[in-house]
């Protein structure tokens, strides 16, 4: 049909023959086949609301191991019917799965513990040494003590307090002070517990432990004149039961360490219990 309408048209038609190929007219048959359907389903699919487009991304964000098929069923279970080929779509090419490094961490907090030492200063200028452990997963002072002359002897009495029986964790996350040396290091091998020193001059290496040194010293030790020793005991232990039983922590969903059961709303007054000697309130609903 193309030739014989082009030779009823065309008076030289026959050197057209030179410049299209067979192949060119099969593409241009191919090319007029698409723009009809696409002109005859023009409806198309109904198109996905933008918040179903952005729980889409936030799905596959969120679990870089899900592939559509999970993400689709996830859907459905929230009410969203979508295609595979939809969801496809609106994800593109993705790289191999792999989980994020604060997902890494937190699956690895609950047998991560560390522990460092901070120094206080007392009225007549003696200074004080307070060792901590605090553990990684509920953010939990399972441990502390203070003296004047910390050895490594004291250190190993300390870490069998902290740990007692079998609830020692995997990994113990310390700096290189001097007086974790030989006693420690076979004390943590006999409990199989697995050190992990921080690199010279890192702190931050071990941040879980630096903050919550910074969180005792503005919170408490800042607003405290210490007398001695025994002082010192008496006004941490406050607080580290303030710490574990009442102070909110963000990163624990606004919980403390050991849990706190919300009040239920009500009319009832509102009680405040003054703890650490005043300096903080637990609050609750009265009965």
């Amino acid at each position: 049909m193309v030739w014989v309408v082009a030779r009823l048209v065309l008076r030289r038609w026959r050197e057209c023959l030179v410049i299209v190929k067979p192949a060119t007219v099969v593409g241009w048959h191919r090319a007029g086949f698409r723009l009809y359907w696409r002109w005859k389903s023009r409806g198309g699919r109904p198109p996905v609301r933008m918040n179903v487009r952005a729980l889409i991304k936030r799905m596959a964000a969120e679990n870089p191991l899900w592939g559509t098929p999970r993400i689709q069923a996830e859907l459905a279970m929230l009410g969203h019917k979508v295609a595979r080929a939809t969801i496809a779509k609106y994800l593109g090419l993705r790289p191999t799965g792999s989980p994020t490094w604060r997902t890494f961490i937190r699956n690895h907090m609950d047998c991560t513990a560390a522990m460092d030492f901070f120094t206080v200063p007392t009225i007549t200028g003696r200074v004080l040494y307070v060792f901590v452990v605090l553990h990684h997963a509920r953010r939990k002072i399972t441990h502390f003590n203070v003296t004047a002359h910390p050895t490594a002897e004291w250190v190993v009495r300390q870490l069998r307090e902290a740990f007692p029986f079998d609830s020692a964790p995997r990994f113990l996350i310390h700096d290189n002070d001097s007086i974790f040396g030989q006693a420690v290091d076979r004390c943590l091998s006999t409990m199989r517990i697995t050190q992990i020193r921080t690199s010279l001059g890192s702190p931050w290496q071990n941040a879980h432990a630096e903050r919550v040194i910074g969180t005792i010293r503005r919170e408490c030790l800042d607003h405290v004149i210490v007398l001695n020793e025994a002082h010192l005991i008496r006004v941490i232990d406050q607080f580290v039961t303030y710490y574990n039983e009442a102070r909110c922590h963000q990163s624990l969903g606004r919980d403390s360490p050991n849990g706190r059961a919300p009040d239920l709303p009500g009319d009832g007054p509102i009680i405040a219990e003054p703890m650490v000697g005043g300096l903080h309130h637990r609050y609750r609903r009265a009965a």
